[in-house]
């Protein structure tokens, strides 16, 4: 895992860049958030395809669970990737989206633009 520093509009965000998947479970992501914040960056970008599919698998909680992490450190995530296939799931993706924390968009600037953003 690789961390790029992006310096704009007086914040850092932080562009988690890796092969393959970083986050199986809630302490993965803990320690990518923590990795980050020790960086400067309390806004994250990470690719879909560095997270395990079953964190959103909705009966395991482990969604929940991370979003919950982010909230209570004051941290913003933005997820790249083609959300499409997660049909059964646009509902709960809509709603992040709508907290203002956690986003799940298309691309790098669409990224950057919804953690500028607030």
């Amino acid at each position: 895992m690789r961390i790029n520093l992006i310096s704009t509009k007086g914040t850092f965000i932080a562009e988690v860049v890796a092969s393959g998947i970083i986050i199986n479970n809630v302490q993965d992501a803990l320690d990518m958030m923590s990795e980050c914040y020790y960086q400067g960056a309390k806004k994250i970008i990470v690719r879909e395809k560095n997270i395990s599919p079953d964190i959103f698998d909705m009966d395991r909680g482990m969604a929940e669970e991370i979003i919950h992490k982010f909230a209570d450190y004051d941290v913003r995530l933005a997820v790249i990737g083609d959300f499409s296939k997660y049909i059964a799931k646009k509902v709960f993706i809509n709603e992040i989206n709508k907290s203002g924390r956690i986003f799940f968009v298309n691309s790098v600037s669409e990224a950057k633009e919804k953690l500028i953003g607030g």
